[in-house]
């Protein structure tokens, strides 16, 4: 990196704080290349999307590729969903170890699942797998009150959760965004008074989102849900080297 200029630090890799959190909806052998060639160091974990990792034909060369550039890859919380649903918990374990993937993610933004439930199924991945868990509903029509966002959030992260997962969608916006993507601020000020958001990862797939939340929280708050093609501009956002950021405190 050019020396000219005195940039903050970040955070080194394996990072614990400052996770950038890459949503990976089917690409190919050849984009996870590209990626890792422009901006590798600036990803921190990439998750593939809801249930692509079954249907992708490219699924062991591009885990090879993330591992590679140790790259460490988690398969999305609805698959972990569909398999309670069946019963196929067991088998979901088996093929990840089969296939070298050593995090998970527990959700139940989809189905319904009790909390006491959840937290054993966290507890029980938590002895083999690095596991996130996710809170909040991809339905916009269930809001859920910010005390028990809190309580889950910290029962979830006493069950064993390495980290927990704010939902947001793809889209931004539900859980923690209003329907027009605006963030919900009185909620993010409750859950950040009463959680270490070094433990959290907030989902913010929209410019504007993660410019509020480094804004808010600092160039070294986890990001989650981000497009590979966003990456960079995220990173130059936590570095100030962007104009929505050049003058913020970071």
């Amino acid at each position: 990196m050019a020396g000219f200029l005195d940039l903050p630090e970040r955070s080194p890799k394996p990072r614990d704080r400052g996770l950038t959190h890459v949503l990976d909806k089917g690409l190919s052998c050849g984009e996870v290349d590209a990626l890792m060639e422009v901006c590798g160091d600036a990803v921190d974990i990439v998750k593939l999307g809801w249930g692509t990792a079954l249907v992708t034909q490219n699924l062991e060369a591009k885990l090879a590729r993330f591992r590679a550039h140790d790259i460490p890859v988690v398969l999305g919380g609805t698959l972990t969903e569909v398999a309670l649903r069946d019963g196929r918990l067991e088998g979901l374990v088996a093929w990840c170890r089969e296939l070298g993937i050593a995090h998970v993610e527990v959700s139940d933004g989809t189905i319904a699942l009790e909390p006491e439930r959840k937290r054993e199924i966290i507890a029980r991945l938590a002895r083999d797998f690095t596991v996130f868990s996710e809170v909040g509903s991809k339905d916009d029509e269930k809001i859920m009150a910010p005390y028990r966002w809190v309580e889950e959030i910290e029962a979830e992260l006493a069950a064993g959760a390495w980290k927990v997962i704010a939902e947001a969608r793809e889209s931004g916006t539900v859980g923690i965004f209003r329907g027009d993507g605006e963030v919900r601020m009185g909620l993010i000020d409750e859950i950040a008074h009463a959680v270490d958001v070094a433990s959290l990862i907030f989902e913010a797939p929209r410019k504007e989102q993660q410019v509020w939340f480094l804004k808010r929280f600092g160039r070294e708050v986890n990001l989650g849900n981000i497009a590979p093609a966003d990456v960079l501009s995220l990173e130059t956002l936590r570095l100030g080297l962007r104009s929505d950021t050049v003058e913020a405190d970071l």
